[in-house]
Parts: C-alpha cells; structure tokens; sequence
C-alpha cells in the first residue's frame, strides 16, 4: 500500500517546523520584533481611514462569534481580529470538499497546510504572515537576536483595517475578495493546478459558500470555478470537456496552543515520524539539529495526575476520536471501528485507558462538518484505487498531532480479495472465491484500518519486524497464538504465506496483529513526562530505555522502511531466512494455480478478467518471493545504534547467507517456474505470442543481480571486511556465471527460458564493462551505473567475466548439436564480438 506519509531517516530529520520558535519569553520578544520590523521596513503610505464599528459592522449584519469573529453585510465578509490573537499561530489546513468526476482526487482529502499569524502594520494595516523559520533560540540569549534577524517571515496579504472595537480590543478586516480570489493560502498550488488541468480562476463562477467560526477555529467553504486546460493533460477530469471545472475547497484555520506540548526527542531505533529544527543558544561551539516526534497531545486529567504518576490507568483529558464517514457502507462501519479501539491496550501500556475511540458521525446534527480540523474522521472514498493511506496534521513546534483524515478508497477491498487469495488460499477454503464472506472481508478491513490508524499515531512503517520471528516458528499454531506472524502490524507482513496445509494453522492466525513492537513504540511515545528533568536529561533517560528494552526482548527492534540495503527490512517478507520463506511461499503457489480458474469464477457468464487479475498477482507474489532473497546478496545490515553500545550500525550479510541465497536463485529463477505456465490458464487470458508473464519479472532481476551498483557495493563491502571472508565480488561474478551458463561445460541444448536468461545476462554484463555498448533498457541501467565502472574494480571484473565467456561460447558452438542452441551461441559470440571490439 501507498501511503502519503515521509520515509527515511535522512529526509525525516529534514522535515523541519515550519514555525518561528523562541524559547522563554518567545511570544512577547516575538510579538515586539515583528511590530518593530513592520515598522522599518513596510513603505510609509497614507494612513487608511477608519470607521467606526457600526458605520461598517451594520445592524443588518449577521455575526458569528468564534475564534475571531465573522461578520457578514449584504455580501461582504469581515474578520474582527483581536490583539490578544495578534502574534499567535493558526495553522491553516486546505481540504477538498467536492472534486469533479475523474479527477482522482476525493473530497475530505488535504490540499495542503500552512502556519500563519495576525500582525499589524503601519498606515492601519494587517498583516497576515506565513510561518517559515525554521531555527529556535532562547529569548533570554543574545544569539536570539541574531535568530531573530535571520528569519523574516513573508507577509502574503496586507488588509486595511475598517474599523476599530475599542471594547473587545479589535480590529475588523474585509476579507472577501482575498478568499474568493487566488492565494497561497486558499487555494491549490500551481502543481496541484496543473494535474487537475486549473486555468483562470472565473470570479464570476466562484463564492463563498459559508464562513462558520468556533472557539478554536473557523471553517470557510468555497466554491471555485476554472477554466480549463484543454490537451494539457491527457487525464484531465471528465468534467473538463465542459471547458470548466469546478471545485469545492474548505479552509481550517486552527489556533495553536499557546503553549507548545511539550516535545519528545527522536531516537532512530523507535520508527516514529519526526519533525526538526535548528537550535541556537550562546553556549554551543555547534548549530545543533533538534528532530522531535509527531505525537498526540495525551494528558491525564488534573484530578488523576497523581494515580497515573504512580502506575495506574486512567483516562486522558482529551482523547482521541476517529468518526466514520457516513459514506461508509453499514457492514464495514463496525470493523472500522473495531480497527481504531484495538489500540486501546497499545495505550495501556501508556498508562491510559479508553485514550482512542472510534465513533459513528452524528448525521443528524448539521452544525457538524466531516472537513472541521477539531474532527479526525476516516475518509471513505468512492474509488477505483486499490489503497488505504493514514496521515496526520501536526503543530510544526511542537510535533503534536491536531487531527488525521484516514483516506479509505472503496476498491481497497479488491486488494484485500486478491492478497488473501493468493497468501492464505492453500490454508483458509474461505479464501477460495472472487467475494470473500463479510465477515472475512469485515476482518481483513479491520487489519488494514489498524495499520493506518497507527500511521495516524505517528507510527512509521517498521519493515523489519517480520525478521524477528524464526520461519519454522510461522508453522507452529501455538506459537503464533502467543507471539503473531510479526511483531508490529507496522509491518507489510500481511498474512501467514509460510504456513503450510498439514500444520493445521487456524485462520486468525494468518493475520498480523497489534503485536509487541507496537505496543512498546506506544509506550515510548505517550508515557509519562519527567518533569523534574530538563530536555536533555529526560532524552538520555528515554535513550536508556530504548537500550535496556532491546537488549531483553529484539523483537522490539525498529527495522526501517526497506529503503537500505538490508535484507532483515523488506516489504511483504516473512521470517528471518528468505530463502526458507520463500521456498515454503512458492510451495503453497504450487498448490493454488490449479485451482484459479475455478477460484476466479463468480457468475456463469462472466469473462475471464477476474482470472487475468489473480493469475498476474501470483506472478506478482512469486517475484517477491524472489527479490526478498536476491537482496541478501551484496546485503548490509543496518542497526542504528546510540554511543556506548558495542555492536556495529553497519555490517555484512554472512558470505554463507548469500552463497545460500544464490543456491535458490539457481533452482526458483535461473530454472523456469514450469508452474506457471499453465495453458489451461493462459490461453484464456493472452495471446501465444505473449511475452511469458515472467520473463518480464525476469528481466528486472537479471538487471539487479548482474548490475553495476551490487557488484561495486561487493567491492566496498570486501575492502571493509575483508578480514572476515567476505563474498568478493569476482567470486560472486564467477558462481553466478557458472550457474547461468552451465549448458555450456555440459553440452546441453538450451531451453527457450534459458536462452532469454542467458540474453539478458550477456546484454547486462556489456553494459557494466561499457555502457556505451548497451542496448535498449540496459543502456539506461548501465548509464546510471557508469560511475562503478569508472572508479572501482566493476569494468575490469566484467571486461574478466565476458572474455571468458567468449572463449566458452566458441567452443560450446562446435560441439552443440542442437539447432536453436547453435544459432543462440551464433548470435551470443557475434555480440560478444562486438562489445570487446575497439569501437
């Protein structure tokens, strides 16, 4: 599944608060500097002249009162602006409300979101400026002056003040034309514009719906009208062939606690998503990057903060509540539900109980609206998009998560059919047809809710749980009932592939679960605060934890989001052995493919599209079973660490492991998978001159095995270890090359897949010696490689292995009595010929 979330930990710390932060005294220094810059720097211009409150603010006027107040004259709109909001940050959340047909976008999903203040300026002025600093410094230091005077905030609307309420301390502001118009603010970037094919905004087609303004926010609804892009886009909305499109967009204008949560300091061994800013003070001899996570704002009642100091359960002031779309169909509202309470007891562990609840929308009160920021809602989407994704809207000073939309996409339920088809058809008969039962469905979308909701707790992705259980354990019915098929539900684990028919495995044992890694991330996040303890104390107390626990128990281990090289963190994996997983995985295939078209079937005069579907998502499945043992070769373990622990962060996979994982190569993919050939299948879905539906998985494989970036990352792993046997690249060159071109020390015809095999080996191999002697695909893979070849061993490695090839192939052609064989040799020599030539 795609999810809209950030990854990796590079990029994570870069994530930086979008916010001006001082410490201290901040919010009165703040407020004083930028009324001082104002001054200075805006152009001196004739003062605007202001009315009196009622001469502007009629009778007539219908007013609603709120985190500011709206007021409303025949068709204007005014925002009353109090000093006491002056200075203080709103975070602005941009929603869809309606979006046109085809436009792959759905409302309740996130337009964008942007931290502003009130400011006033000179000549009667208000400014509204948009957050962008990014460095905090304590205001009581003198380095905060300098902070100060490196971050001017942009100011992206000057509004003349109208009038004046000398009694509330506020000013009145026309806001009209500046909403219905187009700004930063409002409305869609100029990207975002441009993939809905947005020309000129029509004035005359567009308005304000509603402005309703409440304790803490105010919602605006608009409706606004382009022209459109004709041909700039081929998949502009259907309703672009009418020349205009129009959108509905709400606006949320949140106020920010005055005083900012308190933050809980990053620790890359526990996958919490981060945001980051640079901090300043006097003292330092380096400009230090401060990454803190995205949390909830979970605080006990002021009448139970001594009961849950000592360790007993007690219910958090404010909780969290996702609502249900009532979009949502009736049968699933329940198991969505489900989904969000089954964090219940992750939040025990916290010290709180009933701390997330989900809840149905109260449909019959309208003052409520599925696109208010105070709400977090799952999101049900009328969509053919097979996906799920779980967001979240933070405070950029703090880390503390606001709220969350879940986007729930209607064909999510396709992607669940097929994956447990496929992954658990060998056990569960349920699993066995096109429409699973609803409550087998009911279960499936309860699982995936969970996942997203823990994304929405600021979860990230923990790809390496799955590693921590021993594959022979997933065989054994007892054990998973007490530990779960993987650790965290964080994990793309999906269901239990390894377990086989005769291990009697109960269905509810093939799903992930809420597991151990989830709940002790939960912990970490939410427990209680030391407040005797500065920030620094309380990180390297919270660092000792994180240390102590995954000493005793490494199934808490963080694995990563399977962007690294480390085989342990992958996605859709099982176990700690791919090879045996896998071999278990492809076992249970075997078993299925015969059955398919029987399986696939739902009404008798149905075609065979649903067979197409489930025939090229076991091809799918068989490639991952693939690709989780190929990446062991050349694989690097990565285990971040903390100073004082022993073990390394980086270190190679044994040269065991990958002698293992070549070995499985050689019997699941140098070998045809002859199971899927199946003609009972394929000649009711392709034509017979298809390309076979694996030899274009193939091509993608032969290209990661034999390419530049594997061979040269050996020879950098070879030089480091190379005190412990490593698996030297020129080695691993020679036992693939054998395996691949074996026919030739045997005198054997090569088979019609072997020969593609041997094609794309041979293609690959010249683009790493030259890439200026590659073709097609494999020039551009050995375009982006061309750098190994120039600065490490990779050319004179491959330029090794193609000489010796030639020197076989020639011999092999005099004694191969095969025609095709002999004409593939032919071709293969003339190639060689070529590639070693001087040209």
């Amino acid at each position: 599944m795609i999810h809209r979330i950030f990854y990796g930990i590079l990029p994570l710390l870069m994530v930086v608060s979008s916010c001006s932060l001082f410490k201290g005294k901040s919010q009165q220094t703040r407020v004083a500097a930028i009324q001082t810059d104002s001054a200075s720097t805006a152009k001196k211009a004739k003062p605007n002249q202001v009315q009196p409150f009622d001469k502007v603010i009629t009778k007539d006027a219908v007013t609603k009162t709120g985190l500011f107040n709206v007021h409303k004259v025949d068709e204007k709109y005014f925002f009353e602006i109090p000093d006491s909001l002056l200075g203080r940050e709103i975070l602005v959340v941009t929603r869809f409300i309606k979006t046109p047909v085809g436009a792959a976008k759905y409302g309740g999903e996130a337009i964008g979101e942007r931290t502003v203040y009130w400011e006033k300026g000179p000549a009667n002025k208000m400014f509204l400026r948009v957050s962008t600093i990014i460095s905090v410094a304590d205001s009581t230091q003198a380095i905060s002056k300098a902070v100060n005077n490196s971050n001017v905030s942009p100011i992206i609307e000057a509004f003349d003040i109208k009038a004046k309420h000398t009694g509330r301390n506020a000013s009145v502001i026309e806001v009209t034309d500046f909403i219905n118009g187009e700004n930063t603010l409002f409305t869609l970037g100029s990207k975002q514009k441009d993939e809905l094919g947005l020309g000129s905004l029509e004035k005359d087609k567009s308005f304000i719906n509603t402005i309703n303004t409440y304790p803490t926010n105010t919602e605006i609804k608009t409706v606004k009208t382009y022209k459109a892009k004709i041909g700039a886009k081929e998949d502009l909305p259907a309703a672009a062939l009418s020349g205009m499109i129009t959108i509905e967009v709400n606006n949320s204008m949140v106020l920010l606690p005055k005083v900012p949560m308190k933050k809980r300091f990053y620790d890359a061994r526990v996958g919490y998503f981060a945001a980051a800013h640079y901090d300043y003070n006097d003292t330092q001899q380096k400009v230090a990057m401060s990454a803190f996570v995205k949390r909830w704002r979970l605080e006990p009642k002021a009448e139970d903060l001594e009961r849950w100091k000592k360790g007993e359960l007690v219910e958090p002031k404010k909780p969290i509540v996702f609502y249900i779309d009532p979009a949502t169909p009736e049968k699933w509202v329940d198991y969505l539900i489900k989904g969000v309470n089954d964090w219940q007891p992750a939040f025990e562990e916290a010290g709180f109980k009933n701390a997330i609840v989900g809840k149905r929308w109260d449909v019959g009160n309208d003052s409520l609206s599925l696109e208010d920021a105070r709400y977090s809602v799952i999101r049900y989407f009328a969509s053919p998009v097979k996906n799920a994704y779980g967001p979240n809207v933070v405070d950029p000073r703090s880390g503390e998560i606001m709220e969350s939309h879940i986007g729930w996409y209607h064909n999510v339920m396709s992607l669940l059919n097929t994956w447990y088809m496929i992954q658990a058809g060998a056990l569960d008969p349920r699993a066995r047809k096109m429409e699973l039962d609803p409550e087998l469905m009911g279960e499936l979308i309860r699982f995936v809710s969970s996942h997203e909701v823990g994304h929405t707790l600021g979860l990230r992705h923990n790809m390496g749980a799955s590693s921590a259980t021993p594959v022979e354990k997933l065989r054994d019915g007892a054990w998973l009932k007490k530990n779960g098929h993987t650790a965290s539900i964080m994990d793309y684990a999906r269901f239990n592939y390894v377990a086989q028919p005769e291990d009697s495995i109960s269905p509810e044992l093939l799903m992930p679960r809420i597991n151990d890694y989830d709940r002790w991330a939960i912990k970490w996040g939410y427990s209680g605060v030391y407040g005797s303890l500065d920030a620094q104390q309380e990180k390297e107390m919270r660092s000792k934890e994180v240390t102590d626990s995954l000493a005793v128990n490494p199934r808490l281990r963080f694995g990563g989001e399977g962007r690294d090289y480390d085989p342990r963190s992958q996605t859709e994996d099982l176990g700690d052995n791919a090879m045996v997983a896998s071999a278990y995985g492809i076992k249970n295939l075997k078993r299925i493919v015969p059955q398919l078209i029987r399986w696939a079937q739902v009404h008798a005069g149905d075609d065979y599209t649903n067979l197409d579907e489930v025939y090229n998502q076991v091809v799918s499945q068989y490639s991952r079973y693939i690709n989780h043992v190929i990446k062991n070769i050349g694989g690097i373990y990565v285990t971040p660490k903390t100073v004082g622990e022993k073990e390394d962060v980086y270190s190679s996979v044994p040269r065991s492991k990958q002698k293992e994982a070549l070995a499985f190569l050689d019997k699941y993919l140098f070998n045809e998978p002859v199971f899927l050939v199946n003609n009972d299948i394929l000649n009711k879905i392709q034509l017979p001159q298809s390309k076979k539906a694996f030899n274009k998985e193939l091509e993608g494989m032969v290209m990661s095995l034999v390419g530049g970036s594997r061979i040269s990352r050996m020879n950098y792993i070879a030089e480091r270890y190379n005190q412990e046997n490593p698996y030297r690249p020129e080695e691993y060159v020679r036992d693939l090359s054998n395996l691949v071109w074996k026919e030739l020390d045997n005198n054997q015809p090569v088979s019609s897949y072997r020969r593609s095999l041997q094609l794309l080996y041979l293609d690959n191999m010249i683009g790493v010696y030259n890439p200026k002697k590659a073709t097609g695909i494999q020039a551009l893979i050995a375009s982006l490689g061309a750098s190994f070849t120039s600065y490490t061993d990779v050319g004179a490695i491959a330029l090794s292995n193609l000489l010796s090839l030639q020197v076989k192939i020639r011999k092999a052609i005099g004694r191969s009595k095969d025609p095709l064989t002999t004409a593939h040799l032919h071709y293969l020599d003339r190639e060689l010929a070529k590639a070693l030539s001087k040209e």
